[in-house]
């Protein structure tokens, strides 16, 4: 009688324990999908738009020295908010592929900012320059897929780079239409 108590009781734990297990595993939720239009100085010595996908909003330059940016734009040179460039913890992978096609993204394998000069992104890598019009087109299947500032993830395609209208000889803003999607939840799962 003592032995089947012991194993009834043993029983009932491992189910409680099971049950709570499952109550603890993280489910990945989706990830939020969205556009945005990011207003950027032509000028190479006018200051970088900060850009954050946790609030899908431009930043401050003066939390530029924060962990509350992921990625910043000038011209066509991107910063990654980590190491030579930011507090934070970010990192890139740009691969070629079709956004859609990106659930996932890796743990590895991220480049960074080492240098004001060595950047994570290279100028040139994601567009084709034309000389004749002097205007520049994202490439067709680029995606960068970020760790961000704050150790989420996220992967964004740009779509669109058109000047301001502008007088004289040349622009003052660019906008940037990119797509991203955002993981809040910590997972790597890029999808919705």
């Amino acid at each position: 009688m003592k032995y089947k108590s012991l194993l009834l009781l043993a029983s009932a734990a491992m189910i409680v324990l099971t049950a709570c297990k499952k109550d603890d595993e993280v489910v990945p939720q989706p990830a939020t999908e969205n556009t945005a239009v990011v207003k950027v100085n032509f000028s190479p010595v006018k200051p970088y738009t900060f850009f954050s996908f946790k609030n899908n909003a431009i930043v401050a330059n003066a939390d530029s020295v924060s962990a509350k940016w992921d990625f910043a734009l000038r011209l066509t040179t991107f910063l990654v908010n980590s190491n030579a460039s930011g507090p934070g913890s970010a990192g890139v992978i740009m691969q070629n592929g079709v956004f859609d096609n990106v659930t996932v993204a890796p743990t590895t394998g991220f480049a960074y900012d080492t240098t004001s000069t060595k950047l994570a992104i290279k100028d040139g890598s994601w567009y084709d320059y034309n000389n004749a019009t002097h205007s520049f087109i994202p490439k067709a299947g680029k995606v960068f897929i970020f760790r961000t500032a704050d150790n989420k993830y996220a992967k964004m395609e740009i779509l669109e780079a058109n000047y301001e209208p502008f007088t004289g000889m040349t622009p003052s803003i660019i906008n940037y239409k990119i797509r991203f999607a955002y993981q809040a939840d910590g997972s790597t799962k890029l999808t919705k």
